[in-house]
């Protein structure tokens, strides 16, 4: 083969990114192909679509197959290439003065020939610098860059999810300021300094909390730093000499494994709940009697992750493999309302999973699909693993503050159009649905998991007073 026929042949085995053989390579749609790390360090420095370096086209898909043919030839390339004899005193033997030429798989360490053939080296496995960098390269520092890259795209979803959460409480903390203010216009002006000093503390606390996920940002972004520099690092270690890279694998495969373990989870922000003096005096005066009647229903609850929908009805096999189900009953109102302001509480003690509120009162003969409706006002306690989240529908909120462990207290003042949940033991408000418009009578609505469905006929009910207005 002539110098310009091996020079072009070496020209198709080099990547046009970091200018060396392939490791790893890959062919894109467009047809050009590059080193895998390479193409992805590209895309992710470019902060751009993913499209060719050479030819500028757009990929339609992000993960490739790698080229075995090109990986095979490339490899073949490497080791055929003229070796680079090392004059150094490391690379000389200072027993037999000749060049280290070989590797031992035991040690892992240099050795001349005659080093190779001695009592201590004889029985082990020997192979060329080339070949065992070779070995290297393709099978221990790729697999490791692969495991970077994917901790890398793990982290920047975390990061998101994080970024995301500060929108998310930002917008919380706003909406609950506001109902904050209409529950303290409904007592005394007394009050007026207790309801500054609660607002004062929620902003307080909410920029702790926020002060807390930014710090987790930070962590994550600075992990998600470490793990690329140390996959650029690897990647420059691939293209370093057969025997420099041997000799400093052992360092940075070490530092590798120590960024690995690092890895920094998503926090779940939470607010106190704070006591409002009297409230629970005041929604006393409008108690209800028997607000849920005894007579239940066997049904199957399934809430999604983001509790955007409830399916409700007798036959589970019918719900979605990607919601949760559970075996669970329902109860819904005596009475329906169509007037007037109605207080009752229920105890959530012994129950991880539930539904509570009010609904239209058709719910009760002729539907078994709950899904955003509309004059539906629900509070949902969902347990997933050893966490719980607690949100509100009509939109969809998620609730920042603490899961009531015993008593929720409901309060219906339909002529004004609101909805409100409270924490009885804490005498603190969990939710308040701003004013709206109800139409339709309205009655209240509890669903409860399994386990404890059979204690619905004795615990339904913990008031015993006749309702007001």
């Amino acid at each position: 083969m002539d110098s310009d026929t091996l020079q072009a042949f070496q020209s198709e085995l080099t990547c046009s990114i970091c200018i060396n053989y392939f490791i790893d390579p890959v062919t894109i749609n467009c047809g050009h192909s590059f080193c895998r790390p390479c193409l992805y360090l590209c895309w992710e420095e470019a902060q751009t679509s993913m499209c060719c370096p050479e030819c500028r086209e757009i990929s339609e898909k992000p993960d490739f197959k790698t080229n075995i043919a090109l990986k095979r030839l490339a490899s073949l390339a490497r080791q055929a290439r003229p070796c680079h004899v090392d004059s150094s005193k490391d690379q000389i033997c200072v027993a037999h003065k000749e060049t280290k030429g070989l590797f031992c798989e035991v040690n892992r360490n240099l050795l001349c020939g005659p080093c190779s053939e001695s009592l201590e080296h004889r029985a082990h496995s020997h192979s060329s610098i080339e070949c065992a960098a070779e070995e290297y390269r393709v099978e221990k520092f790729l697999k490791k860059m692969d495991t970077l890259r994917k901790m890398t795209q793990e982290m920047q979803n975390h990061l998101n999810q994080e970024t995301s959460k500060i929108h998310s409480l930002a917008h919380y903390v706003a909406l609950r300021k506001v109902t904050i203010k209409i529950q303290y216009q409904k007592i005394h002006l007394f009050l007026h300094e207790e309801e500054q000093l609660h607002l004062e503390t929620l902003d307080r606390e909410a920029a702790e909390t926020f002060q807390q996920l930014r710090n987790s940002e930070v962590r994550m972004t600075q992990q998600k730093e470490h793990l690329e520099e140390m996959h650029r690092e690897l990647a420059e270690t691939c293209q370093k000499p057969a025997a420099e890279l041997l000799q400093d694998f052992g360092n940075i495969l070490e530092r590798t494994e120590l960024v690995l373990m690092q890895k920094p989870q998503p926090m779940n922000p939470e607010l106190n709940s704070w006591h409002i003096t009297g409230i629970l005096d005041m929604l006393n005066h409008f108690r209800v009697d028997n607000p849920l009647r005894k007579e239940t229903a066997s049904c199957y609850m399934s809430l999604s992750e983001n509790v955007r929908s409830m399916i409700f009805g007798d036959d589970h096999h019918c719900v979605s493999r990607e919601l949760q189900t559970v075996e669970s009953f329902a109860a819904w109102g005596a009475q329906a309302f169509t007037s007037g302001r109605h207080y009752w509480e229920v105890d959530l003690a012994h129950s991880s999973s539930w539904i509570l509120g009010v609904c239209k009162d058709s719910w009760t003969g002729d539907t078994d699909i709950i899904h955003d409706s509309e004059e539906s006002f629900l509070l949902f306690s969902f347990k997933r693993g050893d966490r719980y989240s607690l949100s509100t529908n009509s939109p969809p909120l998620t609730q920042y503050v603490k899961r009531p462990l015993g008593r929720v207290g409901v309060f219906l003042d339909y002529d004004n159009g609101i909805v409100s949940f409270y924490d009885v033991y804490k005498s603190s408000l969990i939710y308040s649905f701003l004013p709206s418009f109800f139409s339709s009578p309205l009655t209240p609505f509890l669903c409860l998991a399994s386990p404890w469905k059979a204690r619905l006929h004795d615990d339904l009910l913990v008031n015993s007073h006749v309702g007001g207005n």
